[in-house]
């Protein structure tokens, strides 16, 4: 046991030791770009929050905005890849149900992962007209605002699950990763009309998603590439 303890940890070490420098310093290089991006994004708030503010009056441009809101909520990306996912399996494509559900689980761990991080940065959003823009926190005014919908703009949950979900695809599939891309700018032009989020808050959850969504893939899919092949295997003895 212990020689096969010392093979690990220096098999371990031998692949620590070849991995390419670029890879090393890549976590630290996504959250330098992550954080002038946000800085750069963030004099334009204002501007941006004002030219595409869509709630002065309940018209098309509104509807559509409500619309491409609603489908960039967590629960809409879980259900897409339950469903898909077993309809692929059924029709022996094990893969690409496997594809499918990593890139819905990973949308919903970088979501959870934005709506776990505003907790703690209780900005308001652009529709809090109660306070001064800003960041409060989890206390104000003698309260607790943690959970408190006007208090929970930064980042961008809905951006942070369509983000994830687009990254995810374009991971395992370029053309699935266009089509992501465009359902994702929806969603984020959707939030900005709809005066939920600022700019930043939907840059920030783009730099959040985009390198987690990198992570969780060697993490996630081989698994579940395993499992959904073994189940393939088993409905088809069945």
């Amino acid at each position: 046991m212990e020689i096969w303890i010392f093979i690990c940890k220096r098999n371990a070490y031998l692949r620590a030791m070849s991995e390419p420098v670029k890879s090393r310093w890549r976590p630290l290089l996504w959250l330098c770009a992550g954080v002038a991006a946000i800085a750069l994004a963030w004099p334009f708030d204002t501007r941006v929050d004002t030219a595409l503010d869509a709630t002065h009056q309940v018209n098309h441009l509104y509807k559509l905005a409500w619309v491409c809101s609603k489908i960039g909520e967590g629960w809409v990306t879980a259900v897409w890849g339950i469903v898909c996912a077993a309809i692929f399996l059924a029709v022996n494509r094990p893969v690409a149900a496997a594809q499918i559900f990593f890139v819905a689980l990973t949308s919903e761990i970088t979501g959870l992962a934005a709506l776990i991080l505003r907790v703690f940065t209780g900005r308001t959003r652009p529709l809090n007209h109660d306070v001064p823009q800003g960041f409060y926190g989890v206390w104000h005014d003698g309260h607790w605002i943690i959970g408190k919908f006007s208090f929970a703009s930064f980042p961008s949950g809905h951006a942070a699950t369509a983000a994830g979900f687009a990254a995810a695809a374009w991971l395992v599939h370029r053309g699935w990763g266009a089509v992501a891309a465009v359902y994702a700018l929806a969603v984020m032009w959707s939030r900005l009309a709809l005066q939920c989020h600022h700019l930043s808050d939907v840059v920030a959850s783009t730099a959040l998603s985009i390198p987690l969504a990198v992570l969780l893939k060697p993490l996630l899919l081989p698994t579940l590439e395993f499992h959904s092949g073994n189940l393939h295997r088993k409905l088809r003895k069945e």
